[in-house]
């Protein structure tokens, strides 16, 4: 670890470059692009073009019904209705969700849009009946040479060639989907922990799935969209847990198994709990992340691997890689905390949570990612603030915290007090990636006997290891 001087700009700077990092280079995007078929029609598509929505207008002449679909998608709306628990039918999606990252949309458009799938949504403005503002060359490039820049709601860079990239569209591969996937959070590898660059070019150890010289499977292979509408869900920006991929969309019959045993385990145990035993394989994914510290310091403090420990005018930060999975009860439901809510009394808000229980019938023990952080909230109102953190008049500028909430909290339509704490956070995020071969799956004693330390069987509401106490199993198991 090494330690640089730079001066708040500077560093404010920096926290943008991270930011703007999930939109790579041609070259590593392109670097191990799939092979596509190039539709021949395309080939005869001519410029010049102006910038993006222009490329876009020509689309339109033949795709004007794909147009229709996309706009009524979640990529698109960034909100959608759905029946959640405890709460029935309220706005979901990410215009509406809570993380401990960058907190919130609101007053952050203009950055966090970098990845909606239009072309400038900055501010009320944007038009979402227009259909010209969809970006189709974000998610159809195959050239990897196709980028967009930051700070302006997401545009199309105009060095682009974009004659030379219509021309070559196609079904999306790897790359594209991780141009935003991939970077979520801020910069690379942040927030999920199993979606990172290096599954673009992965080996069967990475992910067995998306293995290069293995089965190579594009996105789409298990989230099989029609119409544009891409099955999947992430728990905190979509906690009905509707539209969602299973393993068993695909592996499907009895037995599933070699060994009857492990599908009458299968009953409790989800597939991922077993297939995916670790994650954050290849780059250290972000653990931890604490607002408060931001201005304390004027140095950052860097990994030898690069990864940021301390950036001033965004706080401290913990990564970790090789993760063994935190383990909770899951029926596909989520709870989640809502803007304007009052905190609970508690050492730590609870962001969302997977719902189920071990008398659950619907609910199988799942492996999650557990994000914890430190985040502004008002002391009066007793409640999350959203702070505006881009921009001139942004926290990452200005470490002005008073400011910061009082322009965020007018956002997102909520009173400010003038008073502000800092308080801990956890935000759960499933792990259905980075799926190991079938031999390093978990075996028993990984799960069983009196030296495993990976289940917390108590926490999961047995009294102990269900293999050594009879009738603790939820199905009686043939041994």
């Amino acid at each position: 670890m090494h330690s640089r001087k730079s001066s708040t700009h500077e560093l404010a700077l920096l926290g943008l470059v991270m930011a703007l990092s999930g939109f790579a280079s041609g070259d590593e995007q392109g670097a191990a692009q799939q092979p596509r078929p190039i539709i021949e029609e395309h080939a005869q598509i001519e410029g010049p073009f102006a910038d993006g929505p222009d490329v876009t207008d020509t689309c339109l002449d033949c795709h004007e019904q794909a147009a229709h679909d996309v706009m009524q998608t979640s990529h698109w709306t960034w909100s959608v209705n759905q029946e959640v628990y405890g709460r029935g039918s309220i706005a979901a999606g990410k215009r509406h969700a809570i993380n401990n990252f960058c907190y919130g949309v609101a007053s952050n458009l203009s950055k966090c849009t970098e990845c909606h799938i239009g072309y400038g949504w900055k501010d009320d403005a944007f038009d979402f009946d227009d259909p010209s503002r969809i970006d189709c060359l974000v998610c159809h490039d195959t050239t990897g040479t196709y980028k967009r820049i930051g700070g302006d709601g997401g545009m199309a860079d105009p060095a682009t060639d974009f004659e030379f990239v219509a021309r070559n569209v196609g079904s999306p591969g790897r790359a594209n989907c991780g141009a935003c996937h991939f970077y979520g959070g801020g910069a690379h590898a942040v927030k999920h922990g199993d979606l990172e660059k290096l599954l673009i070019d992965a080996d069967a150890a990475i992910d067995v799935h998306m293995a290069s010289d293995g089965l190579n499977f594009r996105c789409q292979q298990c989230h099989k969209t029609e119409r544009h509408e891409i099955p999947g869900r992430s728990m905190a920006v979509s906690p009905g847990g509707t539209n969602a991929v299973a393993c068993t969309d695909c592996h499907q019959g009895k037995p599933l198994h070699k060994h009857a045993l492990l599908d009458q385990h299968a009953l409790s145990v989800a597939c991922q709990t077993c297939h995916i035993p670790i994650f954050a394989k290849g780059e250290a994914t972000k653990t931890y992340w604490d607002w408060s510290a931001a201005g304390t310091k004027p140095e950052s403090e860097v990994r030898d691997d690069g990864k940021p420990l301390y950036v001033p005018v965004k706080g401290r930060f913990r990564w970790e890689r090789n993760i063994v999975p935190a383990y909770r009860w899951f029926n596909g439901k989520t709870g989640v905390h809502r803007w304007g809510e009052d905190i609970p009394q508690g050492d730590e808000l609870v962001l969302n949570w997977p719902v189920g229980d071990r008398s659950d019938p619907e609910a199988k023990i799942y492996p999650f990612k557990l994000n914890r952080g430190r985040q502004i909230f008002d002391k009066v109102h007793r409640y999350l603030i959203n702070p505006h953190l881009v921009g001139d008049d942004g926290f990452v500028y200005t470490l002005d915290w008073d400011t910061a909430s009082r322009l965020g909290m007018q956002a997102r339509g909520l009173d400010y007090s003038g008073q502000y704490g800092f308080i801990d956070s956890l935000m759960y995020i499933r792990i259905n990636h980075m799926v190991a071969p079938a031999d390093n799956a978990l075996g028993c004693r990984d799960c069983h006997g009196p030296t495993q330390k990976r289940l917390p069987w108590k926490e999961l509401g047995y009294d102990a290891d269900p293999l050594y106490v009879p009738g603790q199993a939820r199905f009686p198991l043939d041994r």
